[in-house]
């Protein structure tokens, strides 16, 4: 019997390992410590300031290893971690808030590979360093949100029915609808009774008011909801940013996990997470007089707001829509070559800005930007956090035609605006405001001690298993560690290839799939052995070994690749790495332990008569 695999195999199992190998390159690659310096507010560098930011590095002693400036960037590499550290402080000190300067860890894979799409695996916190923020969701901020949007719900409701009503209005945790007289209660009742059905109603004995309150279960549902939307708006700002696998996830009733490998600026994380505001569409009072307005006398149906540069702006108090309806915004150029924003709402957001618009052509409107910033402040020997609304107008557009899910927002600076505008809209709105209770910093050299941790027990255990296989199987051995030693660079391939994060967990992945793939060849090598003992020949020996084997080597990956599933489907954070590494490597060694080397026993002694196997 004649143990061989067809050409087309060798080629596919050899391109296979070929192509592992390649995608698996840029991890020895490393990164440098670097930093980047930008324009504030999302601008571009000058060549100019460039030369001169260079000059400063250089005149500080510090020696950089390269200097890039691309794309109205500065990427300036070093060689350790203390040079990196005292640049970034000097330039902090001297470009002052006109730039801002961020550590960076920049990779070092070279241009070929890039080009390719072969990058390096994401490291983890544990392994690259970075920031871990525990962010608390406001909920009382979430829920009074909701009573906002509900006054302006009643007031246009009532309008649309012509029920006569006096005011809608807050009071206290309620929201009170007072009629002009008791025989305008029943045509409002019956609006509310009909279009606000979550509200419950008290004080429907009055005779000239009534009181109305969101429902003890629809307040839970909000809450749930602020969390649920919170996480995805940190994760679509985030990703958008370009920080590298994130980990944002829920703690608790009320509070979010967010951890940013390789941010090593704690201040630059906390930008990163305190620009995701809120949103909102408002029409531009042109009836009153703004300067009355700033000197006081503020009309009622009006609010007084104050744009980037400072000048005072008179707003309509009913909100159109607010950037939790947006679902998706792109930057781009208009009919007269402007700078412009092109923004899609949802179907609520879409019939309100569709029936507003239709009624207000020529008519100016402002997307006005809500800040919620907190601090801590000394009270009376106890810290107190105190909290800040900061609202600016940002854009100011005149409505030139009838829209709904889909408009244009003009009036910008530049087309850099509009990509950062673009970019707030896309990644969406928090629906209720988060204060930072607990940051902590990981460092780059706590990460590489992880690093090197990980590293020598791979080492030491690959290195025990490799000498037992040689000792214990002979030439069957050295193949088995062979094939082995592809099994690792296939995972590391994957892992790169999918961009998925390693952490200390993910290590142990690693490790444990190198004993589950020695364990298949052990099996095959004990039938051969044992074929061999019952006088079967070596050639047959070797064919019913791996046939035979195949069926216990199967039974045995399947059950640790449903507990493989079962720990992504439930776990969290470290234990999802874990189980991704394992399932990747339950398949890699699955091929390697029986394709791969199988295929290398074929090459020594498959197509010729043999009289001893060396196992």
């Amino acid at each position: 019997m004649q143990n061989s695999y067809p050409l087309w195999k060798n080629i596919s199992i050899l391109s296979i390992f070929l192509i592992g190998l390649v995608y698996a390159l840029p991890n020895l690659y490393g990164e440098d410590p670097s930093v980047q310096i930008s324009a504030a507010g999302g601008g571009q560098l000058t060549e100019a300031q460039s030369r001169k930011i260079e000059a400063k590095i250089t005149a500080s002693g510090v020696k950089e290893k390269a200097f890039e400036f691309k794309d109205g960037r500065i990427l300036a590499r070093f060689g350790n971690t203390d040079d990196q550290l005292k640049v970034a402080d000097l330039l902090r000190d001297e470009l002052g808030n006109g730039m801002t300067v961020a550590l960076n860890l920049a990779p070092t894979t070279p241009a070929w590979l890039r080009a390719i799409g072969a990058d390096a695996m994401y490291l983890g916190l544990d392994l690259r360093g970075g920031v871990h923020f525990l962010l608390e969701v406001d909920m009382d901020a979430a829920v009074k949100q909701t009573e906002e949007r509900y006054i302006d719900d009643i007031r246009q409701a009532l309008r649309a029915a012509n029920a006569h009503y006096l005011s809608v209005g807050k009071d206290g945790d309620y929201i009170k609808v007072k009629f002009k007289s008791a025989d305008d209660k029943p045509e409002i009742m019956k609006v509310l009774d009909k279009d606000f059905r979550n509200l419950d109603v008290t004080g429907s004995e009055q005779q000239d008011q009534v009181w109305l309150k969101i429902s003890e279960r629809e307040a839970k549902e909000i809450k749930k909801n602020a969390v649920d939307q919170n996480i995805t708006t940190l994760r679509n700002r985030v990703n958008e940013l370009g920080v590298a696998e994130p980990v944002i996830q829920q703690q608790g009733e009320n509070r979010i996990v967010v951890q940013l490998p390789g941010v090593q600026d704690t201040v630059r994380a906390k930008e990163i997470l305190g620009t995701t505001a809120t949103l909102e569409y408002r029409l531009v009072d042109i009836e009153h007089d703004v300067q009355q307005a700033v000197q006081g006398r503020v009309p009622v149906g009006s609010r007084l707001y104050y744009d980037k540069s400072g000048a005072p702006i008179l707003l309509d108090r009913r909100i159109i829509v607010t950037g939790d309806q947006i679902i998706d915004a792109s930057s781009g150029m208009d009919q007269d070559g402007r700078a412009a924003v092109f923004v899609t709402l949802d179907g609520a957001g879409a019939s309100k800005m569709g029936k507003l618009t239709q009624a207000n052509i020529g008519r100016p409107m402002a997307v006005v930007f809500i800040e919620y910033k907190s601090e801590t402040k000394i009270v009376n020997g106890e810290k107190v956090r105190h909290k800040e609304k900061v609202e600016q107008v940002i854009s100011v557009a005149t409505i030139q035609g009838v829209f709904s899910k889909r408009f244009q927002t003009t009036g910008l600076d530049s087309p850099q605006e509009a990509r950062n505008l673009a970019l707030l809209l896309r990644a969406g709105a928090l629906a209720a405001p988060v204060d930072i209770v607990e940051e902590r910093t990981v460092g780059p050299s706590l990460g590489q001690d992880n690093i090197d941790k990980g590293m020598m027990s791979f080492m030491v255990g690959f290195g025990l298993v490799v000498l037992f296989m040689l000792v214990y199987y002979k030439l069957f051995g050295m193949l088995a560690n062979l094939a082995l030693a592809f099994n690792v660079v296939i995972i590391v391939a994957v892992l790169s290839i999918l961009q998925a994060t390693l952490t200390l967990p993910g290590i142990a992945g690693i490790i444990l799939t190198v004993g589950m793939s020695v364990d298949a060849n052990v099996l095959i090598f004990e039938r051969i052995k044992e074929e061999i003992k019952n006088g079967v020949s070596p050639q047959a020996s070797i064919f019913v070994g791996y046939e035979k084997a195949w069926a216990t080597i199967l039974d045995s990956n399947i059950t640790t690749l449903l507990v493989a599933i079962m720990l992504f489907a439930f776990g969290t954070g470290s234990v999802k790495g874990f189980a991704v590494t394992l399932i990747i490597g339950i398949f890699s060694s699955m091929f390697t332990a029986i394709n791969g080397s199988r295929m290398m026993v074929n090459w020594i002694y498959g197509n010729r008569r043999v009289e001893k196997l060396s196992i």
